[in-house]
């Protein structure tokens, strides 16, 4: 699958390099005046406007196999990936760990007796038991 995949990428990058010198070879509309005035280019290999059909027919053949390798790639690229990749492994949700539990009640300052410093639970000997 995946060399197939390779094989038409490469298609496509070589159409699309095809096309973009086609199109720059390709005469504009006022390229045509000058060769009804004598300018030389009706006596090229294609004649007159032989070029013209010529590379536009070309043009429009490179096109069609672009769109067709593009669709393509779009096609392949939008499956849904197989079990054993890492977008599944990264779905499946973790083990679930409970949170610690609230070991000690909070201190009011009404409560705290005022010649002992607040006590922070840092020793084992001051958690509460029920």
């Amino acid at each position: 699958m995946h060399l197939l995949l390779n094989i038409i990428f490469a298609v496509q990058l070589l159409t699309a390099i095809a096309m973009v010198v086609l199109i720059l070879v390709q005469h504009g509309k006022g390229a045509d005046m000058g060769a009804a005035f004598g300018s030389g280019s009706a006596g090229s290999l294609f004649g007159s406007s032989g070029s013209a059909n010529f590379l536009s027919h070309t043009t429009a053949v490179l096109a069609t196999i672009f769109l067709l390798a593009t669709l393509t790639l779009a096609y392949f690229g939008n499956q849904r990936p197989t079990s054993d990749s890492v977008g599944s492994v990264l779905e499946t949700p973790a083990a679930v760990v409970p949170a610690a539990p609230k070991t000690q009640e909070p201190v009011t300052p009404a409560a705290a007796d005022k010649s002992e410093p607040a006590k922070t639970g840092a020793d084992s000997s001051q958690i509460p038991t029920k």
